[in-house]
């Protein structure tokens, strides 16, 4: 290991640039943890993760100079020094590849964070993304080391052809999962509904599946082919805005023009009032059907999201069954007249002998 003995200058040169490199990476990672708290103020945490990558990898650099300045200073032999060089070199990659993948990952959730609004982002690109890093980290480290990646990048391609065969489904899903989120049509955070019933929200679409949360709170994971072939209907675009339509009737007797206008003012109010309700937008009401005991009509609402609607209908039809009870509009009750043949026939015999008893006596004497 060592070429000949040690002397005391030497160890002390070895001491101070370990030290000094240890003293140095403890500086740099202060200024650079400063820097990041500072950067949290700012909208963007993209500036935050730069500088939380520089403050790790510059303190792992600074003590692996220290470790490599301690190597130098002392009389190892060659074979010894190159050894030790590989394993500083080894440990600053891998370090540094790992940092950086989190980086990167960090910076692409905040981007896809950012541009859909919501406390979610498709992990597909993170996942996809931190595991092309550490296969260029792997190459860079072996070729590092003197190691030739043609072979092993030759490998890879008949291993991935043999591992594409085999993984067919998952593969599929993957790529679907691209596609999906390239196409833009379903986003994370989108409210959508799938031809085969299941709907909710978009949490997330990874390499595998996509995670929809329904109104209940409950998780429903879809294959991301399943979902790349399904129909799907998007409640949120091309506007999260939506049009909520709320039936109602009133009795046959009712005042129409009044039964309009009542209604009109309800719904303006439940729009002005509710949350989710667009208060610019003017209600409808349109009578579409003489049905057996009432006339009937629909009442065109809006709300500004879908999970809004059920509240928005809620107050509309509590609001306007107060509304009309107090101005005297009727919603009538179903009814039905039901005859049994038994009673049919006792009713005619009935009117018969009632026409009988209304013709006058003298007409019936002069008949006979």
């Amino acid at each position: 290991m060592l070429t000949e003995a040690v002397n005391g200058r030497e160890i002390v040169v070895a001491v101070a640039a370990i030290g000094g490199g240890i003293i140095g990476g403890l500086i740099l990672r202060t200024v650079f943890g400063w820097a990041a708290r500072g950067l949290r103020r700012t909208r963007w945490t993209g500036d935050e993760l730069v500088a939380d990558l520089l403050r790790n990898v510059t303190f792992v650099a600074a003590v692996v100079a220290g470790l490599w300045g301690a190597a130098v200073s002392l009389p190892l032999t060659a074979q010894a020094r190159d050894v030790a060089g590989r394993v500083l070199i080894i440990a600053l990659v891998v370090v540094s590849t790992a940092y950086l993948s989190r980086m990167i990952g960090g910076l692409i959730r905040s981007v896809t964070e950012a541009r859909v609004g919501i406390a979610s982002s498709a992990s597909i690109f993170v996942s996809i993304t931190r595991l092309a890093i550490f296969v260029l980290g792997m190459l860079v480290l072996l070729e590092t080391l003197g190691v030739s990646i043609t072979p092993v990048l030759t490998a890879l391609g008949v291993g991935g052809l043999a591992v594409a065969l085999a993984l067919q489904e998952t593969l599929a899903n993957l790529f679907a999962g691209i596609h999906v989120l390239a196409s833009k049509e379903v986003e994370p955070g989108a409210y959508i509904r799938l031809n085969s019933g299941e709907e909710g929200y978009i949490v997330d679409v990874n390499w595998r599946q996509t995670t929809v949360r329904q109104i209940g709170n409950n998780l429903i994971m879809v294959p991301n082919s399943k979902v790349a072939n399904a129909i799907v209907t998007n409640f949120h675009q091309p506007e999260r805005e939506m049009s909520v339509l709320v039936q109602g009737r009133v009795a046959y007797d009712s005042d129409l023009e009044q039964v309009e206008k009542e209604t009109i003012e309800v719904a303006r109010e439940v729009m002005r009032e509710v949350n989710g309700g667009v208060p610019t937008h003017e209600p409808t009401v349109r009578f579409h059907t003489f049905a057996d005991s009432s006339i009937n009509f629909s009442v065109a609402l809006r709300t500004s999201e879908f999970a809004s609607q059920y509240l928005i209908t809620h107050e509309f039809i509590k609001r306007l069954h107060a509304h009309y009870r107090r101005v005297g509009i009727q919603i009538p009750f179903p009814t039905r007249t039901l005859l049994s043949a038994e009673r049919s026939e006792r009713s005619e015999q009935r009117e018969r002998w009632e026409d009988r008893a209304s013709v006058p006596r003298g007409r019936v004497g002069s008949m006979t």
